[in-house]
């Protein structure tokens, strides 16, 4: 199967270097898309938006002729969620790694700082997000940080467009990273969880206790969950 996965903010196709090694051992192929304006920090990011980052999805879906596995990770998961929609006949199965699909009409993040036109990674201790780094050491941590790449302000304040309802008969698997699955049950059935979320009707939930990159500090078991999600698609 073709799986295509979707690296969250800040972060490009090098995110998921430990997992497609994995995945292409088990048969697969995969394409690990650096989104448009984060190749590097030096990249020109002007002018670019929420609806380039889900073209360039919408591309790598057209770009293979079977259906197709999409993964994404953090925020990447409301675009992968948004190409879905675009091309539903050609997604089988959707896994969201540590993020929700964002609804219709919402910016696909808030909370962000912005700077010049960019939202660069935030200090997650300083902001009370130490949850999110749990599993890196030092060394890693810095490495985080220093390979950072800001993301343009546009791609998490434009408004998520989603306009096929089929988009929620897609199985989806939902990866609990830094909070559990009992959490996120919890926030559904107290009305305060992701909306399209609560709208899907196939959905698996998994715990892999972490931190919020297990693409970087898990490898492994992240790659059995998207192994299993692609078998059953």
């Amino acid at each position: 199967m073709d799986i295509i996965l979707i690296p969250g903010l800040w972060l490009n196709a090098s995110t998921w270097d430990a997992v497609v090694p994995i995945l292409e051992e088990a048969g697969h192929r995969t394409w690990p898309l650096t989104l448009p304006g984060m190749a590097s920090k030096d990249t020109d990011r002007t002018g670019i938006g929420l609806v380039d980052h889900v073209g360039a999805v919408v591309t790598a879906i057209d770009d293979v002729e079977g259906p197709v596995l999409l993964v994404g990770h953090s925020a990447g998961c409301g675009i992968a969620h948004a190409a879905l929609d675009a091309r539903v006949t050609k997604v089988a199965a959707i896994v969201h790694v540590g993020g929700f699909p964002a609804a219709d009409g919402e910016p696909l993040l808030d909370g962000f700082e912005a700077r010049d036109g960019e939202v660069p990674m935030p200090d997650w201790a300083e902001i009370g997000e130490d949850a999110n780094i749990v599993d890196f050491d030092d060394v890693e941590l810095r490495r985080l940080y220093d390979e950072a790449i800001p993301v343009p302000e546009r791609v998490i304040t434009d408004p998520v467009r989603l306009s096929d309802p089929r988009r929620r008969d897609v199985p989806a698997t939902m990866v609990c990273p830094e909070y559990t699955v009992a959490d996120l049950r919890g926030w559904l059935d107290a009305g305060v969880g992701p909306a399209e979320l609560a709208a899907l009707t196939q959905v698996e939930y998994v715990d892999l206790g972490g931190g919020h990159w297990p693409q970087l500090t898990q490898p492994e078991r992240l790659a059995e969950v998207i192994l299993r999600a692609a078998s059953d698609a």
